[in-house]
Parts: structure tokens; sequence; C-alpha cells
């Protein structure tokens, strides 16, 4: 039987700024503020001292975090993700949690000198911008920007793009199902207007994936996602490429 953490702080040999620590970890609730340091003081007499330093340790520990003006909160554990072509929604159901999509907004517009090369769209060609947030049990996870041809994807501002996944109505809608990408991923930190769409604390970091699919060879889809870093990391596999050293040749021989 697992041995009991004490509800009571007593000047034994363990600091009490420790004991303040094992208990906190025993009480909060991911995603959930925990008791003001006035009020951890006063169920635990305590001082202001020893509340701070037992707080300061979990922070750095990454257990909890601050959020100025608001309170001190425990953090979810991160959500880990192998590389793998799989639309968001897919993702998170298989990780047995429920996906959810805040559309923002969906226009026909001119794209980024960038995103019309990559879609092979004449110049002065529109396409479709979608842009969203990607949640999992109800907690953002995810800011998309992405865009698409709208010559091959008529009416798509007409589906349900905030009710499930937009890469099935690709496939169910136009015969256009994703079957190749690559992926570029880097760092950022969340500016104000990303971290107020996120629901996260300013310069949050950020992991960014720049995505480019291919449906049956035709360029499809063209998309930016930052996801909190604080709530997602990534699982990779890597094997060693064929670098072993070149085999000796035989003495007077040429290849």
């Amino acid at each position: 039987m697992a041995e009991q953490v004490s509800d009571r702080i007593t000047d034994g040999p363990q600091p009490k700024h420790q004991q303040l620590r094992e208990l906190l970890i025993g009480l909060v609730v991911p995603g959930q503020a925990i008791p003001s340091e006035r009020e951890l003081m006063l169920t635990y007499g305590v001082s202001r001292a020893t509340v701070r330093k037992a707080i300061d340790g979990l922070v750095a520990d990454g257990l909890l975090q601050r959020t100025h003006g608001i309170g001190t909160f425990a953090v979810r554990p991160r959500l880990e993700t192998r590389l793998h072509l799989a639309s968001f929604s897919q993702d998170m159901r298989r990780r047995g949690l429920q996906p959810s999509t805040r559309l923002i907004s969906v226009t026909r517009a001119l794209p980024p000198a960038e995103v019309t090369d990559w879609l092979g769209l004449a110049p002065g060609q529109k396409a479709w911008r979608i842009v969203r947030i990607r949640l999992a049990d109800n907690t953002p996870i995810a800011h998309e920007d992405g865009w698409y041809p709208a010559h091959l994807l008529p009416e798509l501002d007409q589906q349900d793009l905030a009710g499930g996944s937009l890469y099935e109505i690709l496939g169910r809608e136009y015969g256009l199902w994703v079957d190749q990408a690559e992926q570029t991923l880097w760092g950022e930190s969340a500016d104000a207007g990303m971290a107020a769409a996120l629901a996260a604390p300013l310069h949050t970091p950020l992991l960014v994936f720049r995505r480019r699919s291919i449906a049956g060879g035709q360029r499809i889809e063209h998309v930016v996602s930052r996801y909190r870093g604080d709530r997602y990391m990534v699982h990779m596999e890597l094997s060693r490429d064929d670098m072993s050293p070149a085999t000796p040749t035989p003495e007077g021989s040429t290849l």
C-alpha cells in the first residue's frame, strides 16, 4: 500500500516548502488554478516565503504555470504525437480525446506568392483561405491558417468546416484524398494576437508546422499550424542512413 502524504506541515526534518510541494502535487487538478498564496498560508500555517518557494519549484519543474493577472494553474500533460500523415481530428481521436473546431474565417482570396507557387495557381487566381482553432476536449491546441485551390473545390465555404475533418471533406465531397505531404517544423513565441487566439500566456512557446499536401498527384493544401508548446510535443523515431564507411577497394582494382 502506498504511503500517504500527511495533510499537515510540521517542523520535522523535511523542509516546510518541500512538504507543501508534495501536498500541492497531490491536490492540483490539470488546467485548474491552485489556491492563492494567502489561502495556502492560512490553510497550512506557513509563511509567504515558504509558499513562494514551493510554488517556484513547481513552476520551474513545469508542473505549474503562472498567468499574470489570472493566477497559477496546474499544467495539463502535453499531448504527444508521432509524425504521420493524419488530420488533427484523426490524431486526437487516436489519443481518446474529443476533437472540435472553432471556425474563425473562410474567404476566397489571393494567396501569398509562396502559396501561389506551391499550389500551381496562375497569377491572380484565388484560393480558399481557412483559419481555424483546433481543440481537444475543449482545450485550444492549435491555430491553423490554410490555403486550398478554389477551382478544384467549388463551394468549399458551404461545407461544415467546423464539424469534422477537412481531409474527410476533401475526400468524400471532392474525391481528393490526401495521400502525400511534406512538413517543416520550427519554433516561435506567441505574440499577443496568437496568445489570445489560443487562450495562452503571452510568449508561450509554439511548435509551428508548415504542411504541403498532395491528393492523387494534385497539390491541394498549404497550411501553417501553430501548436501550443506547453500542450503538445512531437515524438520521432530515427534510423541511421547508410553512413557506414566505404568498403575498402582491393588493391589494383577500380570502381
